[in-house]
């Protein structure tokens, strides 16, 4: 499956963003050089993910003049990261959205059914009068991806975004089958998951290589 198989789907093809995803995926790169291009891929990704930000006008002064200049109109977006993968984005998009509000969403993946298994919730009080932009590295079977955001549509969000490294074909399907109003971006979409539910030729664990853990 490509890219046109998926209307929820976007897919950044940006070279810098290709040519340090490639580095993240090799099996050699070092702990601290991984989570260096997992903030750096972020980042970039972060400018594709606010491309239809609302604007507004304001007054402004320059040493030469006034005039009226856009800025961004309404709340401060709210950033929620899908625990603990998901932590190693943040920096990355906190770097060009210094103001956004920050939410967590604890899952765990059983590993027998492979499905979502939640353990800590915490989001902004508001978050339901903001944009959100949920962050996990891996989207693969999507489902802890599917109920994370069924979670945030319980607390009144509607304006959600999902970002991610990678992406497999299934979880895409999953989420567009659960959630066909959030848009997805990311940087690659792979292959396929193997029997164990990893993204085929993907980069492994996120988390452990983030947080050197194995």
């Amino acid at each position: 499956m490509t890219q046109r198989d998926f209307p929820n789907l976007t897919v950044v093809m940006h070279p810098l963003v290709q040519h340090k995803l490639t580095y993240l995926r090799a099996a050699e790169t070092t702990t601290d050089t991984f989570r260096r291009l997992v903030r750096e891929i972020s980042q970039m990704l972060a400018y594709e993910v606010t491309r239809d930000l609302p604007m507004e006008t304001l007054n402004i002064t320059t040493p030469v003049a006034s005039f009226d200049s856009p800025v961004i109109a309404g709340k401060k977006q709210c950033i929620v990261s899908i625990l603990r993968a998901g932590n190693g984005m943040l920096d990355g998009l906190l770097e060009l959205l210094p103001s956004a509000r920050v939410g967590h969403i604890g899952l765990y993946r059983d590993p027998a059914t492979l499905e979502p298994v939640e353990y800590y919730f915490k989001v902004p009080e508001d978050v339901a009068e903001r944009a959100v932009i949920v962050v996990d590295p891996m989207l693969a079977t999507g489902n802890s991806a599917a109920a994370a955001i069924d979670r945030l549509k319980e607390c009144g969000c509607t304006g959600i975004k999902l970002v991610c490294l990678l992406a497999a074909p299934e979880g895409v399907s999953n989420l567009l089958k659960h959630h066909p109003d959030v848009p997805i971006l990311t940087a690659a979409l792979d292959e396929k998951l193997n029997d164990h539910g990893y993204i085929v030729p993907g980069l492994g664990d996120a988390g452990d290589r983030m947080f050197g853990t194995r």
